[in-house]
Parts: C-alpha cells; structure tokens; sequence
C-alpha cells in the first residue's frame, strides 16, 4: 500500500550526492546538473524541473504506465507527482558520472521520503540519466527511474546451461 503510494509522486531523482569524482570537471559539472534536478524535486517546482529537459528528451518515470516524450508531459508528470501529500524529497545515493564529450550518463540510486503520521516513510529507486551539453548546460535527454524490486537482495536465478548443438 505505502508503495504505490510512495511511487505516485516517486517519479524521480534526489538530495545529496556522493559522486566517483576525485577533481572538478565535466564529472563534477555533470553531479551538479543533478543536485539542480533534485534540488528542483525537493522544491516541488515542476517548471524548473522541465526546464532542465530538453524539448525532446524522454522520460520513463518511477510510477508512469508510459513514455513521456514532450516537454508538455514531463511537466504534467511532475505536476502530479507534487500534488501528492504528504510531498516526497529525494536524496541520491551511489551515482556513477560517465561523460564522452557532449554526452554523459548518470546512473545509481536514489531514495524517495517523507513523513507520514510522525513516521519517516521511505523507499530505494534506481535511475538512469542521459545528458546532452548545449551551450555549456548540461541538460537531460533521458531520464528513467524505477523502484529496487523488494526481493533485489535474492541471488538472481542460475543460468540456463547452453543449448547442445
């Protein structure tokens, strides 16, 4: 029940980083342009949220049953996502910066809160971010980002044997 609960406003991404940089850089530029998204998140400010995407990024978000691809949708989506009470924050856990030039990824984990009755509710998701730099903004291209199963801590299934020939 606190689940989906927890994922209609959980689209998303996060607080504090703890990034695998060791100096300034496009690395370092990269875990900022994500401090401004949770930043953004924690805010509840969906404008400036999709201000940091662009205007043909894609979003597959924690709790949304499609792909959202307009600037228009993305959004909405968090417009949803701040009309839940009590308001989610997010804070980001491992992050893993990759940058090729003009592109970077951002992959890790993030946990979404809140208090609900007194009680500190909270759950683990994983994301995803792509980012193209365009006039020295990092900006966000991809973004997905979906609940840790319950069941992540069981060993996954062995592998089939291979097919003889």
């Amino acid at each position: 029940m606190f689940r989906s609960a927890f994922a209609l406003a959980g689209s998303v991404l996060v607080g504090c980083a703890s990034v695998s940089t060791t100096d300034a850089g496009p690395q370092a530029d990269v875990a900022a342009a994500a401090k401004s998204w949770s930043s953004a998140f924690n805010e509840c400010n969906p404008q400036k949220l999709a201000a940091l995407y662009l205007p043909d990024a894609v979003l597959w978000g924690t709790v949304s049953e499609t792909i959202i691809s307009t600037p228009a949708g993305v959004r909405q989506y968090f417009e949803r996502a701040c009309a839940a009470r009590p308001q989610l924050k997010a804070t980001f856990g491992e992050q893993l910066v990759r940058v090729y030039g003009n592109t970077a990824n951002n992959s890790g984990t993030y946990t979404f809160s809140r208090t609900v009755e007194g009680q500190l509710r909270s759950g683990a998701a994983r994301y995803s971010f792509t980012y193209r730099k365009v006039d020295g903004a990092w900006l966000i291209t991809d973004h997905h980002s979906s609940l840790v199963p319950a069941s992540a801590s069981a060993p996954p299934p062995a592998a089939s044997p291979p097919a003889s020939r």
